[in-house]
């Protein structure tokens, strides 16, 4: 068993659909960032910036982590990251047993389709979509980071994958990491003009 199972990819790319086949499988507890309560500013006076509401989320994400992990959780699921979040997994969750499954695609009209067709009417911005994608391909793994091209794979393959992963792959609890420079992720503050 892990501590904490983390699901990262470009935005339509299946990463709750993941969790939640995650989740259904392991019977343990997901944590997304759409959960953390609602907020506005501080002190009710002070205007919100993106920096801060993307700093407030993950931070609030973490507590949520480091709580039922104190609780004696395992096998906790955590997606809905902001991209660049994903270099501080290692330093945050290092001596903790965690797998990252990093979700990319190598057909791009794959993950638009997707996107295009997600429950919810959700955020439909295929250029943004790309730029992450192309990213999250380029990229080296992180410590304990293992990569699933969802290419021409179905939902359920996806998942057996990732179980299989996440059931036989040891994760290093003890490292040397040298946290990559910020330009190798994507981050939603930068990508809406509010850095």
């Amino acid at each position: 068993m892990k501590d904490f199972i983390f699901i990262t990819g470009a935005s339509g790319i299946g990463k709750t659909t993941l969790s939640n086949g995650l989740l259904e499988h392991y019977k343990t507890v997901c944590i997304e960032q759409y959960m953390i309560p609602e907020f506005i500013s501080r002190d009710g006076t002070e205007p919100m910036t993106g920096e801060l509401e993307e700093l407030t989320c993950w931070e609030n994400q973490v507590a949520l982590l480091r709580c039922f992990h104190r609780l004696g959780y395992k096998n906790i699921i955590a997606s809905d990251i902001d991209d660049l979040r994903t270099a501080d997994i290692p330093v945050v969750f290092e001596g903790t047993n965690f797998i990252t499954i990093k979700l990319v695609c190598s057909d791009l009209h794959q993950i638009q389709e997707q996107m295009k067709n997600r429950p919810n009417n959700g955020l439909i911005d295929y250029e943004l979509q790309e730029k992450m994608n192309e990213k999250n391909i380029k990229r080296n793994p992180l410590i304990n980071e293992v990569e699933i091209d969802i290419a021409g794979k179905s939902i359920k393959e996806v998942l057996e994958q990732a179980i299989n992963i996440i059931d036989t792959t040891p994760s290093l609890m003890s490292y040397e990491y040298t946290k990559p420079p910020k330009e190798m992720f994507y981050s939603w503050v930068s990508s809406n003009g509010l850095k």
